[in-house]
């Protein structure tokens, strides 16, 4: 089942709306799981990309170190440095996350 709060991240009101008719569909049977994934997949705005250097950025124009992001975002310290170094890529959730961070500064993971 869809939940509500992807309807918030679709690419544009049209697709918030053709997805929100899809979870009614599928709430009552009409689609199934795999076509209510399709639906998801071609309204839902794609998740950023964060390369090293973006993510070092977005650290530093929030002022604080390394550990301290890190505990912000629940990851270990280890992991925002393989992620500025650029041995790791942030996973989708932590692109999300990153991209909430970037859009509404890091006080809103207070």
């Amino acid at each position: 089942m869809t939940k509500k709060s992807e309807i918030g991240t679709a690419k544009s009101a049209a697709m918030a709306s053709v997805l929100s008719a899809a979870q009614g569909l599928h709430q009552s049977g009409v689609i199934d799981k795999a076509t209510m994934r399709d639906y998801e997949a071609l309204c839902q705005a794609p998740v950023p990309d964060y390369a090293a250097a973006d993510v070092a950025q977005l650290r530093q124009k929030a002022r604080i170190s390394q550990n301290l992001f890190a505990r912000r975002l629940n990851v270990s310290p280890s992991t925002v440095h393989q992620w500025e170094s650029g041995q790791k890529r942030p996973s989708k959730l932590a692109a999300k996350l990153l991209s909430v961070v970037e859009k509404h500064g890091i006080a809103i993971l207070d």
